[in-house]
């Protein structure tokens, strides 16, 4: 049976599968980054699960993997292969694709930015699904975001659009990693309303998920907290489609297992602040955590569709490309 490797790289687990040529999830696997271990480290186990992976494959479907697929987080030059920088992995400059190709025998290896990948995966076969415009938000540790246009996913002259989660919401307000103050990601991620939750309640053990909790019960700081975040989500959503026009925006990541907690106050508040612009369906994701992974195989059978072998690939030269530090989640 054909099939490609799907690798999903993050920051203390990868999750892994074979996948079909009709996207089916033949295996799936997982295991520990162990980013503990040093960089170096850390890359060895990549290729090393994904050799397994081609070992499995060759043993139970009669023949090796076509194709692979990995998804990184940081800072990408996909067009290269290069895993330019991941400060919670602690890597720079990794031709990730040469380095991959090569262990599995020369197949053709496809590398992208872990947030474009899981938005391809969502805006192809998930929540995106027809819609010919979408914005893939998930609301995690950070905040990132994937833009999706007709089938493909819009990375930017240098790999840095759909970084949402760094238009500044609340000039002069919290500082940001970044180096602005007033960060989207600062008040309207998952971490964001942990901290705040935590400090509100008192409970330094509190997480948003215990935030949701209590709003749905009709706690009063809970939801002072609570539509805080909303309001700022809004107000980053509203830049998002005034200057994008989406039909479609796709929210994910831990917030949005809130459901309604959620989705309903965030409807309203984008209704509320658009004029002229033209109101998209804000949606739940659909794939859960194996978008970033079937957004991979995604990937891998992209690579197979252009009909180009490895070597006619472009080269994993050092490219005009940057270095600073990572500013997504």
């Amino acid at each position: 049976m054909r099939h490609v490797i799907a690798l999903d790289v993050g920051g203390t687990g990868m999750k892994a599968a074979l996948v079909g040529a009709d996207g089916t999830l033949l295996h799936e696997a997982r295991r520990a980054t162990g980013r503990d271990r040093g960089p170096e480290a850390v890359v060895e186990t990549i290729l090393g699960f994904a050799e397994d992976l081609r070992a499995l494959g060759q043993e139970r479907y009669g023949e090796s993997a076509a194709a692979a697929g990995v998804a990184v987080p940081g800072i990408v030059d996909a067009e290269n292969g290069i895993a330019v920088y991941a400060a919670n992995l602690g890597w720079r400059d990794v031709p990730m694709r040469a380095l991959l190709s090569e262990r599995l025998g020369g197949i053709p290896v496809a590398l992208g930015h872990d947030v474009r990948t899981g938005g391809l995966a969502e805006g192809r076969i998930g929540a995106g699904n027809g819609a010919d415009r979408f914005l893939f938000v998930p609301l995690g540790t950070g905040i990132a975001g994937a833009i999706g246009i007709g089938s493909a996913i819009e990375a930017g002259a240098h790999g840095y659009a759909g970084e949402i989660g760094h238009i500044v919401v609340r000039p002069g307000g919290t500082e940001c990693g970044c180096g602005q103050r007033g960060c989207l990601e600062r008040y309207a991620s998952a971490s964001a309303v942990s901290l705040a939750w935590a400090e509100a309640s008192g409970d330094p053990e509190a997480d948003a998920a215990d935030c949701a909790k209590a709003v749905a019960s009709g706690d009063p700081a809970a939801v002072r907290v609570w539509q805080e975040a909303v309001d700022a989500l809004a107000d980053g959503l509203v830049t998002a489609l005034t200057l994008l026009d989406p039909r479609t925006l796709i929210i994910g990541g831990g917030l949005a297992e809130a459901g309604e907690t959620l989705f309903t106050p965030l409807r309203a508040a984008v209704e509320e602040r658009v004029t002229f612009q033209k109101l998209p369906a804000i949606v739940p994701a659909a794939l859960g955590d194996t978008a970033g992974c079937l957004g991979a195989g995604l990937l891998a059978w992209d690579l197979l569709a252009d009909g180009r072998p490895a070597a006619e690939q472009p080269t994993d030269r050092p490219a005009d490309r940057p270095t600073d530090s990572e500013v997504s989640a």
